[in-house]
């Protein structure tokens, strides 16, 4: 279990131990629920405490987050890691791999590949908590909450950078404000919809290729396939989008997209980490042909 410690402030003099849990430390109310029912656990000035206790400015807290759910079933095969602690794994996820276990496919996916590691390599563990998640095709940084603590503190406050190859001709950057819906619930496919959910993409060109461009991409929402959808919607898809319109390449048979940071307030340590992760094979290949074709065609004027 991992172990907590604050001090309660000046504004919570004279209050319940539940609330300054819930306001100051930002526990869930489902973690505040398990600590409730728990023992040994919650302490006030290192003496057992139950969080109804009332504590005072000064007070030291010190608090044992449990863990509850299963672990996934463990893969053993090595995955690329960004960064490591005691409360945060950051990965670099291949193309191919999908993020979570799901009914139809419950092994071999970075989720179970992440347990393995931290089984192998920590052991203190009972659940793999993925904060935020990429589609099956999409490569690039993932993260991974260690305990149930950092995995709510961390939910919808991460900045993701992407990066994509879009088919054609795209200048100076742009906006894409357009509701997404699933058409058909047996299939994976999203499009836009006016009854669909809010979905926003910011997009700015970085270099113009042959054929296709290379954005930059930060998105307001997390739509499944939202960048995939927004990009063919205003007539760009990605490269070897296959679903949403556009065609294999001879170096990508998957749409070119790839989560290239992710930037955290870091929920223990307080301080702002960026975490990277390199363009991959197959869209620095496919973007270099581009550009040297775009070149050779400058030289040939």
């Amino acid at each position: 279990m991992r172990e907590l410690n604050f001090t309660v402030t000046k504004e919570y003099e004279n209050t319940p131990l539940k609330h300054f849990l819930k306001s100051f430390v930002k526990l869930s109310t489902r973690t505040i629920q398990t600590l409730r029912n728990s023992e040994d656990i919650v302490f006030i000035n290192e003496k057992n405490a139950r969080i109804i206790d009332t504590v005072y400015e000064g007070d030291s807290i010190k608090i044992f987050i449990p863990e509850t759910g299963a672990p996934p079933t463990l893969w053993d095969t090595p995955i690329t890691v960004i960064y490591e602690d005691e409360d945060l794994l950051a990965v670099n996820k291949p193309s191919g791999v999908s993020a979570h276990p799901t009914y139809n496919h419950p092994h071999e996916t970075l989720s179970n590949a992440v347990a393995s590691y931290i089984a192998k390599n920590d052991g203190n563990f009972s659940a793999v908590r993925s904060v935020g998640r990429l589609d099956k095709v999409t490569s690039g940084v993932m993260l991974f909450a260690k305990n149930s603590f950092v995995a709510s503190r961390l939910n919808g406050n991460m900045k993701k950078v992407y990066n994509a190859l879009a088919t054609g001709a795209m200048e100076n950057a742009g906006t894409v404000n357009a509701p997404i819906y699933r058409p058909d619930i047996n299939k994976t496919e999203r499009a836009v919809g006016k009854n669909g959910d809010k979905a926003i993409t910011h997009w700015k060109a970085l270099e113009q290729l042959n054929g296709a461009t290379f954005l930059e991409i930060t998105t307001e929402t997390g739509r499944t396939h939202q960048i995939r959808v927004h990009c063919a919607y205003i007539g760009h898809p990605l490269l070897g989008d296959v679903m949403y319109g556009a065609e294999e390449t001879e170096n990508l048979k998957r749409s070119a997209l790839h989560c290239s940071s992710i930037t955290i307030i870091h929920p223990i340590k307080n301080t702002e980490i960026t975490f990277t992760a390199p363009l991959p094979e197959d869209m620095k290949k496919e973007l270099e042909k581009r550009k040297n074709i775009v070149d050779k065609q400058d030289n040939i004027c």
